[in-house]
């Protein structure tokens, strides 16, 4: 049976999203792969694995809480 419940994504993938929204300037909301990437391996609570940066930012972007646009990862929401 399908639901209309919006799927949660796992806490710490959640918590990747606060890192990346904390890393970006005040007016910044996109950054490139690259940049995400490094913001994710230089946090202390984050894995130090590239896979896991990978992992987690291909999961923001399917579930929505990042996209893609000419390269660049875009944060819907800033203020989530």
């Amino acid at each position: 049976m399908w639901s209309n419940e919006p799927r949660s994504l796992p806490d710490w993938i959640e918590d990747t999203y606060q890192t990346l929204v904390s890393g970006a300037s005040d007016q910044q909301t996109a950054l490139s792969y690259d940049q995400a990437q490094d913001l994710l391996l230089a946090d202390e609570e984050f894995p130090d694995e590239p896979a896991d940066a990978e992992y987690a930012i291909e999961r923001l972007l399917d579930s929505g809480w990042l996209y893609a646009v000419d390269g660049e990862l875009r944060i819907t929401d800033p203020d989530h």
